[in-house]
């Protein structure tokens, strides 16, 4: 049948047969293009107050901050039971071994949490760590979700990212057969980057063992660098119906063997310069699958991997 996603709600259903609500932790780290080690300033996009919720407050313990997200979620989710810890804000396997094991298994005593999602980037990690995380996998459900943003080498430059593309292959590799999850994210909208580059990303990410992928529009957020540069002279974003068709067309081309975890984003409105895409986000999935199903496509219907190669666009 058209129109069809691989989406995260039916994977999380069929998986566990309930909803499964990730509650978002502050681990009070940081990034290597932040603290000198690769840079300065993070990510030019980059303002974490963004995308981290009101329960993940720096000075409140792991175990506090779970508590509260729980509180939360079981007022807006009556039936939730089941909870991920999710380690959210900047880079997340950046510390030693010792402190992440402090940390994370502060969030797995919770009787509630089954699992961990690590949002992370792919410099940050490391066989030791990696050997820990598998020993988890075997009782607990572990995600490492890799912040990628864009398969060029020269975005990544652009936007201080402090690593190239190189790093999440050889990531991505070192993770796999480890009984990890991968999640890779993705920034559509660079105002450089053009149509046929995001189809391209579609395509190469589709010929790596990812387990789940998140598709994020360009925000431009106040305190950020190219927030400065926004306020001095705008550039070309995308519009929501220009969103819209890219993430048709980019899904009609990503292997329908990866979940996808996420479409589209929000940022609070009070440090949101760029326009606000003015769509809940179940509305704009509806929304991309009737656009595959009026091209009577579904995931991956445009893929074809056997011609492809993993440098085939780098």
């Amino acid at each position: 049948m058209s129109g069809t996603i691989n989406s995260y709600s039916s994977y999380i259903s069929k998986q566990y047969g309930e909803r499964i609500q990730k509650i978002s932790i502050d681990g009070g780290f940081t990034c290597p293009n932040r603290d000198g080690s690769k840079g300065v300033g993070g990510c030019t996009y980059c303002n974490n107050d963004s995308f981290v919720p009101p329960n993940a407050e720096g000075g409140l313990s792991v175990t506090e901050q779970i508590e509260k997200g729980i509180r939360i979620h079981k007022r807006r989710y009556k039936k939730v039971k089941k909870f991920f810890a999710y380690f959210q804000a900047y880079s997340n396997t950046y510390a030693p071994l010792s402190h992440l094991k402090d940390l994370y298994e502060q969030a797995l005593s919770h009787p509630d949490v089954i699992g961990l999602c690590i949002g992370t980037r792919p410099d940050c990690i490391d066989s030791e760590k990696l050997d820990y995380l598998e020993e988890l996998a075997k009782k607990y459900d572990i995600t490492i979700e890799y912040g990628l943003e864009s398969i060029y080498d020269s975005t990544l430059e652009r936007i201080n990212r402090g690593h190239d593309f190189s790093c999440f292959d050889t990531a991505i590799k070192m993770t796999e057969g480890r009984g990890i999850k991968m999640c890779v994210h993705i920034i559509v909208g660079f105002p450089w980057e053009t149509k046929q580059q995001w189809i391209q990303t579609a395509r190469l990410l589709s010929t790596y063992p990812i387990d789940f992928l998140k598709i994020h529009q360009l925000h431009i957020v106040k305190n950020t660098v190219m927030g400065s540069q926004y306020i001095k002279k705008k550039f070309n974003l995308l519009t929501l119906s220009q969103y819209q068709d890219v993430v048709v067309e980019f899904l009609a081309h990503l292997n329908p063997n990866i979940i996808v975890q996420r479409i589209i984003g929000s940022a609070p409105r009070d440090i949101l310069l760029s326009e606000e895409y003015d769509i809940v986000e179940s509305a704009f999935k509806e929304n991309v699958e009737n656009g595959l199903r009026q091209r009577g496509l579904s995931q991956g219907d445009l893929l074809q991997v056997d011609h492809l190669s993993n440098n085939s666009f780098i």
